[in-house]
């Protein structure tokens, strides 16, 4: 099956923890996401305590609440522009260091 030379509009929805203050991981990400893809609706969305949940065209691609990690955003970019391109929605693989220092 060819892909069609038009973009086609992608739904992004991120969930994000407000009380963990991921709001600004949230737009870090829309903004990275529109400059790749700027056919891309996203909509960032308070949700649940830890949470940073990914849905590509309502397809979960990536949940902090199961990875206990925030997701790699040049991999999460590269899906979303492969999906406007035609391509079937992947799961995320790729994860941000955990920066937890225990004193």
């Amino acid at each position: 099956m060819e892909r069609s030379n038009d973009n086609k509009d992608v739904k992004v929805q991120i969930e994000y923890c407000g009380a963990c203050d991921y709001s600004g991981h949230c737009l870090a990400l829309a903004n990275a996401i529109k400059k790749c893809t700027p056919n891309a609706v996203v909509l960032c969305k308070r949700g649940r305590q830890g949470a940073f949940e990914i849905l590509i065209n309502d397809k979960l691609i990536y949940s902090k609440l199961q990875t206990m990690a925030l997701p790699d955003y040049e991999e999460v970019v590269s899906v979303i522009s492969n999906v406007s391109k035609g391509d079937e929605p992947k799961i995320i693989k790729g994860q941000q260091p955990i920066n937890c220092a225990i004193s």
